[in-house]
């Protein structure tokens, strides 16, 4: 995993420089941002990815269903934030980018919304062209950070250019903190980011669980992860609801990610499916 590091946007604009990526995107090795894609259906994955990922879902057949879920939970809480008058997100953990991204939904909603992107990975800057391709100048940015360092991602004079941290902000983390270990102390750093924004601030996360599987499948997943470039830490519906402490959960709470507004009628598996999901609004 990278330190943080400030990422030049010349080569975003760029359109001399448009094929430029990172030096080392390590095809051989699984990737859980390029995984993902694949569960997405998408196509910026290789055969590593695939192969990892088939592994996955050979033990959970509910692996792509919960990144699917994930990805809609996603849209519907931005929305809901921006329909609550939220025009600012701090996205971190974006991953490759794909339809239906923060900036698209909440600009939707209200134009002016603005976002800065954060991921810790190279790979995601080589798609960050296209992410911010369809934003309104100045109103998005993506910096490579480390979601360990939040001091670092507070300090950032990019973030700080795109984001009024003085004035509230929606703070994003979908489907990212299960790559962060306990010895890394989760809870700490998603206390220190909230704490530094101001009342009226809003926290949005997912998270995989194992809460719906034997324990032994619970521990095969994440077995998988062993090989990637990130690992996999599961974690159960009390662990989740810590993230929340001291702030208000927005109805229905902390649920299985298509249970949280659905905008479908709800399916069998939706209450099974392995990712819990919630909003909170700090008071």
């Amino acid at each position: 995993m990278t330190a943080h590091q400030q990422v030049s946007m010349d080569w975003l604009t760029d359109p001399t420089d448009e094929g430029r990526a990172p030096a080392d995107l390590r095809p051989e090795v699984p990737h859980p941002a390029r995984m993902y894609d694949y569960y997405l259906g998408g196509k910026d994955n290789f055969p590593a990815d695939r192969e990892a990922a088939e592994r996955v879902m050979a033990i959970s057949p509910m692996v792509r269903i919960s990144a699917l879920a994930n990805r809609a939970f996603l849209q519907r809480a931005v929305r809901h934030l921006a329909e609550q008058g939220v025009g600012q997100f701090l996205d971190i953990g974006t991953g490759i980018p794909t339809v239906g991204n923060t900036h698209h939904v909440a600009q939707q909603v209200n134009p002016q919304a603005r976002v800065a992107y954060l991921d810790n990975d190279p790979i995601v800057l080589v798609h960050s062209r296209a992410l911010l391709a369809s934003a309104s100048k100045g109103t998005a940015t993506v910096v490579q950070a480390d979601l360990r360092d939040p001091a670092a991602i507070l300090a950032d004079p990019h973030v700080r250019g795109v984001l009024d941290l003085g004035q509230p902000v929606a703070l994003l983390l979908f489907a990212v903190l299960h790559f962060i270990d306990e010895s890394d102390d989760p809870y700490g750093l998603v206390k220190q980011l909230v704490d530094a924004l101001p009342s009226g601030s809003y926290l949005a996360l997912s998270h995989g669980t194992g809460d719906f599987v034997t324990a032994e499948d619970a521990t095969k997943g994440p077995a998988v992860y062993r090989s990637a470039t990130a690992q996999l830490t599961m974690r159960t519906r009390e662990q989740v609801l810590r993230f929340f402490e001291g702030m208000e959960l927005a109805e229905p709470g902390l649920v299985t990610a298509p249970l949280w507004r659905p905008d479908q009628p709800e399916q069998p598996t939706d209450a099974t499916t392995g990712i819990w999901a919630a909003v909170g609004r700090k008071p």
